[in-house]
């Protein structure tokens, strides 16, 4: 309780839809299904639905899971379905998230991308596809550790000051 506690300027909505354009980019990349690669996506949106609910919600998460779909040419709505439900699971704890220290968030975050991750995987095994590896889940896990780091670059335009001044302590 006793960290600093910054005033933040409000969120530009074309930011916002810049870095969900960028981590669309970001998937777009030609990583092949490696071991390991998270999905940036799921990321930006988790971190969005977090921080601003109110700008960020089900739909545009429905939409870019539409889009993620068309672009692996996987079942149509698995990955709708996977981020309606991280939306829907970020959007439900997002006042308790806020409360906690980066490290901590980790943690609470990290149950939603692993089921974002989950969705998928139970679909296909469902709709008869091979079985992908139980390397399929880490991705998950490798979400949640960017979201420190996702936390503070997506951050860094609302903590500049709106006028700097050297004489002001804010």
């Amino acid at each position: 309780m006793n960290r600093p506690q910054y005033i933040l300027q409000p969120v530009n909505p074309y930011f916002i839809a810049f870095s969900l354009a960028a981590a669309f980019l970001l998937n777009l990349m030609p990583w092949g299904r490696l071991i390991g690669v998270p999905d940036f996506v799921a990321l930006v949106l988790l971190f969005w639905n977090v921080h601003q609910p109110r700008k960020v919600g089900m739909g545009i998460a429905f939409f870019l899971g539409l889009l993620m779909d068309v672009h692996n040419a996987s079942l149509l709505g698995e990955h709708a379905l996977a981020y309606t439900l991280l939306s829907y699971g970020a959007i439900t704890i997002h006042r308790r998230v806020l409360w906690m220290s980066l490290g901590v968030q980790t943690f609470a975050v990290m149950p939603l991308l692993v089921i974002a991750q989950l969705v998928p995987f139970v679909i296909r095994l469902l709709t008869g596809a091979a079985f992908p590896g139980w390397g399929y889940l880490i991705d998950g896990f490798v979400e949640a550790a960017l979201w420190p780091v996702a936390s503070v670059l997506l951050l860094m335009p609302q903590r500049r000051p709106a006028d700097p001044d050297d004489t002001r302590p804010i």
